[in-house]
């Protein structure tokens, strides 16, 4: 299918809420075709000079219109696609557009495993001291919290292409265990190095059945 397309240098996953303020005249005109023509974009992944990978967005609400014409605007994040090709402008208009591939992903995957890794956010939100977020482990996913979890531009990348539940679980279990390790240690560290600044009461040791040979 073609789509209109907004380049961006961000990451948005299926279901998350994406808000944007628009000022650049290309995307005005775009975002006045989705609100007239109720037609959707997509939104491609800017990474190392390349697109290949985004997701598509429908336009929720324009919640500001400023005196330029600038724009605060609401949208969601539907389907993940695959670019196909890329235009610079699509014919008489002036952003850009794309032939594009949805992908098909599935959201399916074992509850138990779904709350292991739901409990090791938690983990790591103790160990970081920051408040854990609202989501419930019954609406948990792998998208939920995506942002949340300390992942790297391209970690979040990675997690965008991966299409089964599973997997994407998976993936995040994996960042989880290697960052709680990482944080525990630290904290040990620091548990350490605040220990070694006060004074310490030691066992005295019985040296009478000691044996040097």
């Amino acid at each position: 299918m073609k789509l209109p397309l907004f380049p961006l240098q961000s990451i948005f996953f299926p279901g998350e809420t994406v808000p944007l303020h628009i000022f650049e005249e290309r995307y005005k005109q775009l975002i006045l075709d989705c609100r007239d023509e109720a037609i959707t974009f997509g939104i491609p992944v800017y990474i190392d000079n390349n697109m290949q990978f985004g997701v598509e967005v429908q336009l929720v609400d324009v919640v500001t219109t400023y005196d330029n014409a600038e724009m605060d605007v609401v949208c969601v994040a539907r389907q993940v696609f695959k670019l196909q090709s890329f235009e610079s402008k699509l014919e008489d208009k002036l952003y850009a557009g794309g032939v594009v591939e949805l992908l098909e992903y599935d959201y399916e995957a074992d509850e138990s495993f779904k709350l292991t890794v739901y409990q090791k956010i938690k983990e790591l939100y103790k160990l970081m001291e920051v408040p854990f977020s609202n989501a419930s482990p019954e609406t948990f996913n792998s998208f939920t919290l995506a942002h949340k979890m300390g992942l790297s531009f391209e970690q979040e990348y990675k997690l965008l292409q991966i299409s089964k539940e599973t997997d994407r679980l998976s993936f995040i279990d994996n960042h989880l265990t290697n960052a709680i390790a990482v944080l525990g240690q630290v904290e040990r560290t620091r548990e350490t190095i605040a220990l070694n600044g006060h004074f310490k009461n030691f066992d005295p040791l019985d040296f009478k059945d000691l044996e040097i040979e």
